[in-house]
């Protein structure tokens, strides 16, 4: 049997498995996980020697560059324990590889020489945001789906509540990662996560700060409100001051992160908060606060300054008698919503970088596009986003 059809076989016989374990739910949960760990232990693969699971492995990883066949690379990872210590280590960060494989990838930052491209769809009856990857260049693309988000309308603010689940998203879901709450004018935000961006992150004490139904999630990951970022839009009563001017106070990630050889703080996996925020919780304890879960890039300190975003100045077109902004074919509809944002340099006016860490715009009715990169995270830029489809009473 040659090396690819021995990769081959493999990928046929784990996904038959997978879809034999996965099919059912509830009460066959417990039988199903059985089977799958009985049809294991009965595979050819199951004594295979470690170095040549890893070459196998490492084999797969590099052939499935796209996200269709990428799921042969998901799909190996939840096996078992060994094997999906052995993808962790194989599978680079987005800032490497570029792609987007676990779900803990959406917390990364992104590639440093190219924009992810994805896009945004809304749904205004059941007013929630559903965010997809691009897997084609062509419109009618169905992408795969990342983040979902939905609309809480308070009496005196707005929370936009951010999921990994489309079905769930709820503060009480195990798949809640986070959230974006506005003030009554919409003209500022601030973006919480629901675990620290980095190892010294400090919960807020906003008065939502709460946790969650005890049988939905579990007892050792509570949720918190860690705000990772600061959006605000300037007061622009009916648009006297032309077109929207915002700006985005990155507190999770250091200034010098954009300079080259720069490093943000890279989160490698989901992990329990720490413990000395609950310390009236017994069950909340555990031998180790696992600070080696962020595997680079220095943490921001009182004295160091932090990222700050300011959207790009559109340029007033003669002919079109509009402001325009090159979105390089990413943007087709004309609207106040649409922006990009750049780094801010130094404190002096007018100073920006070139380089576009994310852009935003209208494609359709309820259809938006979303790019970003290095050093901002998907799950930062589709909060970002968010905060530009809220009602803003004092800009508009």
């Amino acid at each position: 049997m040659s090396f690819k059809s021995m990769i081959q076989d493999m990928k046929d016989e784990f996904g038959s498995i997978s879809r034999k374990g996965f099919r059912s739910r509830s009460h066959r949960v417990v039988q199903d996980c059985t089977v799958t760990l009985d049809a294991l232990r009965q595979s050819c693969w199951a004594n295979m020697p470690p170095e040549l699971l890893r070459d196998v492995l490492m084999r797969i990883e590099e052939s499935d560059s796209d996200w269709r066949p990428r799921k042969n690379v998901v799909a190996c990872a939840g096996v078992c324990r060994s094997w999906r210590e052995i993808m962790k280590e194989i599978v680079k960060t987005p800032e490497v590889s570029g792609k987007l494989t676990f779900p803990i990838s959406l917390k990364q930052p992104g590639p440093r020489d190219k924009l992810v491209q994805c896009f945004i769809r809304r749904n205004r009856s059941s007013q929630t945001y559903h965010l997809f990857l691009n897997l084609n260049e062509v419109a009618n693309d169905d992408g795969k789906f990342l983040l979902a988000a939905r609309k809480c309308k308070r009496p005196t603010y707005t929370d936009y509540i951010i999921s990994l689940n489309a079905e769930d998203v709820s503060k009480g879901s195990s798949t809640y990662i986070g959230k974006l709450r506005s003030n009554f004018l919409g003209t500022k935000f601030t973006v919480y996560d629901a675990q620290p961006s980095n190892a010294g992150a400090k919960v807020s004490k906003c008065r939502s700060t709460r946790f969650v139904g005890m049988k939905q999630v579990s007892p050792r990951i509570p949720t918190g409100n860690y705000p990772v970022a600061h959006i605000s839009y300037e007061l622009n009563v009916l648009g006297a001051r032309g077109p929207r001017r915002m700006l985005c106070i990155m507190d999770a990630i250091p200034a010098s992160s954009i300079e080259p050889g720069g490093l943000a703080p890279t989160q490698t996996e989901f992990v329990p908060v720490n413990v000395d925020s609950f310390p009236s919780l017994h069950f909340f304890r555990s031998k180790s606060t696992r600070v080696d879960n962020f595997s680079s890039g220095p943490l921001p300190s009182p004295k160091d300054e932090v990222l700050t975003l300011k959207n790009k100045a559109p340029r007033w077109h003669e002919q079109l008698q509009c402001w325009c902004l090159n979105f390089n074919g990413r943007v087709t509809v004309a609207s106040v919503k649409n922006f990009q944002l750049v780094a801010s340099l130094g404190d002096g006016a007018g100073q920006e970088n070139e380089n576009v860490i994310l852009q935003f715009g209208k494609v359709g009715e309820d259809l938006f596009t979303m790019d970003y990169q290095y050093p901002i995270s998907a799950f930062q830029a589709f909060a970002i986003c968010l905060s530009s489809f809220d009602t803003k009473i004092a800009c508009e």
